[in-house]
């Protein structure tokens, strides 16, 4: 009698075992996003993905905060990006330093400025997590995923409004396909992003 009691126990205790990690895997993982660029073709062309800012990538993203609209895919390729039902994600990078400060002016139907270059020079690459109207899992870190290795931010400060996340350029190099880790109290958003989509990143 007492073995079949002592055997039914272990046999709950691994059902509920089970259930607790299958119930953890879920939280951790959920339906991994797949990163999504701007649909249609986006002016002016741009393939070699987030980096110091040049004189190539400089006058280039003059021409992209000159585009008309009150979202250019050019300087807004990331709305939309990772969508999911926790996180909005927001690229600041040297060339939408630049683009941005064109755009914002020339939205004004003023003459489009040529931004400070020393300031884009000195600008690195910034993630801004906000939490999606009606979430209920804040962010409490970010890494990211490239083949086997984890590249954590360089900083990063986390707050009730969301987070911001401050990494090299080494970190969203188009070289391989990298996986977004969105850490939130309840669970983990994985968001899956393709070579060929990093190079269009800006």
């Amino acid at each position: 009698m007492l073995v079949a009691i002592m055997r039914s126990r272990v046999t709950s205790f691994a059902g509920l075992a089970w259930i607790g990690v299958a119930l953890l895997q879920t939280a951790t993982a959920g339906a991994q996003i797949k990163a999504q660029p701007p649909a249609g073709a986006v002016a002016p062309a741009w393939d070699k993905g987030i980096q110091p800012i040049s004189r190539e990538s400089y006058w280039n993203a003059i021409e992209c905060g000159k585009q008309k609209g009150n979202r250019p895919a050019c300087v807004f390729y990331d709305v939309d990006l990772c969508k999911n039902d926790d996180f909005a994600l927001t690229f600041f990078t040297p060339y939408k330093f630049v683009s941005y400060n064109v755009w914002e002016v020339v939205s004004r139907r003023q003459p489009p400025p040529t931004p400070d270059y020393g300031a884009a020079q000195r600008t690195r690459i910034t993630l801004g997590i906000t939490p999606v109207k009606g979430s209920t899992n804040p962010i409490t870190a970010l890494t990211i995923k490239r083949g086997g290795a984890t590249v954590k931010p360089a900083t990063q400060s986390v707050d009730a409004s969301g987070g911001r996340f401050i990494f090299d350029f080494a970190a969203f190099a188009p070289t391989s396909d990298i996986t977004i880790e969105l850490i939130g109290q309840k669970a983990t958003r994985t968001c899956l992003v393709d070579q060929s989509v990093l190079k269009t990143f800006r």
